[in-house]
């Protein structure tokens, strides 16, 4: 049996890290394209779905994937294509409210655990000095909503409510629980 994580987000490659399991990582080239006639709610699960569905794997094995986005008024925010693009979102963020909503997958033979996990965000308002000295960081350029929390745009969180490691792409909180469903032992962390 193999714990596979489908992402090559350093990010979640970092989180995994604190379940203390072996894990090998396989990234699913998948359309990550949204329906915008859905819910960003259900959508966001559906993408990690396929992720999971699209690797390789034994019937033993246990995949993890997961999709991260962002929504603010609506709209949902995905990775900037530019640095022009990547400012326009952390304008539409400036002195907001939103959500960072990361769709769940674990994967093993036929069993399928998927949800989304929802952290709300608040904003400070930004300056366009600000916005653009963050991006000219390149920081943006790999993140939903164009901002990592864990990096420089801590500066501009005046608010949070929900699971922080959410925020950077793995809800760690909710995938242990999971996990411990499926029957892993994570060291240190079962009851």
């Amino acid at each position: 049996m193999e714990l596979i994580l489908a992402s090559q987000s350093p990010r979640r490659r970092e989180l995994m890290g604190f379940f203390r399991l072996p894990f090998v990582i396989r990234a699913a080239d998948i359309d990550e394209a949204m329906d915008p006639a859905r819910p960003p709610y259900e959508e966001v699960a559906r993408v990690s779905g396929a992720k999971a569905e699209a690797i390789r794997r034994d019937p033993a094995d246990v995949v993890i994937a997961a999709d991260t986005i962002v929504v603010c008024n609506g709209k949902v925010l995905g990775k900037p294509k530019s640095q022009d693009q990547a400012a326009r979102m952390l304008e539409l963020l400036s002195g907001r409210d939103h959500q960072v909503m990361t769709g769940l997958t674990v994967l093993q033979g036929d069993r399928r655990v998927s949800c989304t996990e929802v952290t709300a965000i608040h904003f400070r308002t930004l300056t366009q000095e600000e916005i653009l000295a963050y991006v000219a960081t390149g920081e943006p350029m790999d993140k939903a909503g164009a901002y990592g929390i864990q990096g420089g745009a801590a500066l501009f969180v005046q608010g949070i409510e929900g699971d922080y490691y959410n925020v950077m792409g793995l809800p760690v909180c909710r995938l242990g629980g999971i996990l411990r469903e499926f029957g892993l032992k994570i060291p240190g962390g079962n009851p």
